[in-house]
């Protein structure tokens, strides 16, 4: 699979980046290696259950968000909604205020998706 190829690995490194956290930073925090971490934001490498829970703790955010987008990545399924990507390209917000509404657009929708 090639760089750019994973939504979920977007996802992560999306995440990360709202968090304000380097990739070394998250690696750190995860227990993983910083290449690991990479190979899984470029969709290298699928991460193991305990990775994949880890990354979810230390993101701030329930292991079961995190698997729905590895499943919508397996699946082929759906690109980034443009409510996220238009919250992304305004550089008037500070990475804080784009990660809070990305949160709170995501538990909308997600609320509204059937199971």
């Amino acid at each position: 699979m090639a760089d750019d190829d994973s939504p979920f690995g977007e996802y992560i490194r999306r995440q990360r980046e709202l968090h304000e956290l380097t990739m070394r930073q998250l690696a750190d925090m995860v227990g993983i290696s910083n290449p690991y971490l990479s190979q899984i934001e470029r969709g290298l490498r699928e991460p193991s259950e305990r990775v994949l829970e880890a990354i979810a703790e230390n993101l701030e955010m329930s292991a079961e968000t995190l698997k729905r987008h590895k499943a919508r990545d397996s699946d082929g399924a759906e690109e980034e909604p443009a409510v996220v990507a238009a919250i992304k390209a305004d550089k008037s917000l500070t990475a804080g205020q784009r990660k809070a509404l990305i949160e709170v657009y995501e538990s909308f929708a997600t609320s509204r998706r059937p199971a």
